[in-house]
């Protein structure tokens, strides 16, 4: 079983993907985090996440325990994260990670929860289920807000939102895996529900999904 999660930062889909992967027994994998690795690697190796060659091959040679570092949420990293992930060659060498991830979920899990930006429409396009989860500038750059604050970390809001906006725009018009939502993905929109809802509602797609195939 294979459930594609995807969406714009800050939209929650994270948090579902963790929460629905848990409520399964299922395991999950956050592929924005790969991205993020390696941006953190390179930003440590002192080299521009623009730098395409540096980049593949910090993609490469990746150690997946850089993604259990807090560093790999700061703000700066997934800032150099969405620069590295508009470069082709990178995609394509993370790609075969997910995939994997996917068709043999570790610990001998019974299904797969990946999130990120083009699970449903590239990484896993027979995806069992997709969802594709959103909510208002406004609403995300809020709840961003709210996570550097307790991380101790002070922003000014019109800064966050701009910056949340800025990065939405490259993940859309990046020429490789653009953010979109697939044909075939149900959508969510986070912005007047907590958490808990949230979850419930994405409950209740995946529900109204794998029905839907069982009678068609």
């Amino acid at each position: 079983m294979i459930i594609a999660i995807d969406g714009p930062s800050a939209a929650g889909k994270g948090t579902i993907a963790g929460k629905i992967a848990a409520h399964f027994g299922y395991a999950h994998l956050d592929s924005g985090a790969l991205y993020r690795a390696v941006a953190l690697a390179l930003l440590r190796a002192g080299r521009e996440p623009s730098d395409a060659a540096a980049a593949v091959s910090a993609a490469e040679e990746l150690d997946p325990e850089i993604m259990n570092e807090p560093a790999i949420r700061d703000q700066e990293t997934g800032a150099a994260a969405s620069l590295v992930a508009a470069i082709p060659e990178v995609r394509r060498a993370l790609v075969h990670f997910q995939r994997d991830f996917a068709s043999h979920p570790p610990g001998g899990a019974a299904g797969a929860v990946i999130d990120g930006r083009d699970i449903g429409t590239v990484v896993c396009p027979q995806a069992d289920v997709k969802l594709f989860i959103t909510a208002t500038d406004e609403e995300r750059a809020r709840r961003r807000m709210l996570e550097l604050k307790g991380r101790g970390e002070a922003h000014d809001y019109e800064e966050v939102l701009s910056e949340i906006q800025a990065r939405d725009q490259r993940d859309i018009e990046r020429e490789t895996a653009p953010l979109k939502r697939a044909a075939d993905a149900l959508l969510l929109n986070t912005t007047n529900l907590d958490i808990e809802a949230a979850f419930q509602a994405a409950l209740d797609l995946i529900k109204a999904s794998r029905d839907g195939a069982r009678s068609a």
